[in-house]
């Protein structure tokens, strides 16, 4: 069944990339708030102490919606359009060695400072706005919710990347992310659903005490 489907995808894949891509974005990063919701939920079951089960699992399919579309207008275009463009780019441009120790260190740094700080300011901002937030409250949302999605995201996206920029053929980077996105669309949708929690706003204070000292010195 399983090979079936992946020969079905790839045939997708050759005759619309472009399409496949979006599409399957849109869905797994709808999947993933899916997911999100379930654990935070669950997380707000276990603080109150419900242990019976009596709590029934409710989806806010509008917000699955709202997730999907971010990843059908946004991750699967741009990302499809960023995969080919980068690889192109290292190659022609820097003039380096495919899967090269050089080669997949230049694209994990690019794709790590350039693709996924956007991924992260677009994905929060369009959260914001699609829940009715004005400007300002988009802003301080994605001021409270950026850092720390950067830094827990730092330590795990680079060590994907190497995998998939050394070993995934290119016209299968963006389903490898994907598969990643997954998780990563259940972080992200988790991590905005958290609000003001207390583990946000130490690294905000973090930041704040390392801009006094720097004001200072």
């Amino acid at each position: 069944m399983m090979l079936n489907v992946w020969k079905w995808y790839q045939r997708c894949l050759t005759v619309h990339p472009l399409k496949t891509q979006i599409i399957s974005s849109g869905f797994l990063w709808g999947i993933g708030d899916i997911a999100a919701q379930a654990i935070t939920q669950s997380t707000v079951n276990v603080k109150k102490d419900i242990s019976d089960g009596s709590q029934e699992l409710k989806i806010n399919w509008r917000r699955v919606a709202i997730t999907s579309m971010f990843g059908f207008g946004f991750v699967g275009p741009v990302g499809h359009f960023w995969y080919k463009g980068l690889d192109r780019f290292i190659k022609m441009r820097l003039k380096l060695q495919p899967k090269s120790a050089r080669f997949v260190a230049a694209k994990v740094g690019l794709d790590g400072f350039i693709f996924g700080p956007l991924d992260l300011l677009v994905f929060f901002s369009y959260m914001g706005f699609s829940n009715g937030k004005n400007l300002d409250q988009v802003k301080e949302a994605v001021k409270r919710d950026f850092i720390p999605a950067f830094v827990l995201g730092g330590g795990i996206w680079p060590i994907v990347q190497v995998a998939n920029f050394r070993f995934v053929p290119v016209r299968y980077q963006l389903l490898y992310v994907n598969v990643f996105c997954l998780l990563d669309s259940a972080f992200l949708s988790w991590l905005e659903q958290q609000q003001d929690a207390p583990w946000k706003q130490w690294f905000t204070s973090i930041l704040t005490l390392e801009g006094q000292k720097g004001r200072e010195v």
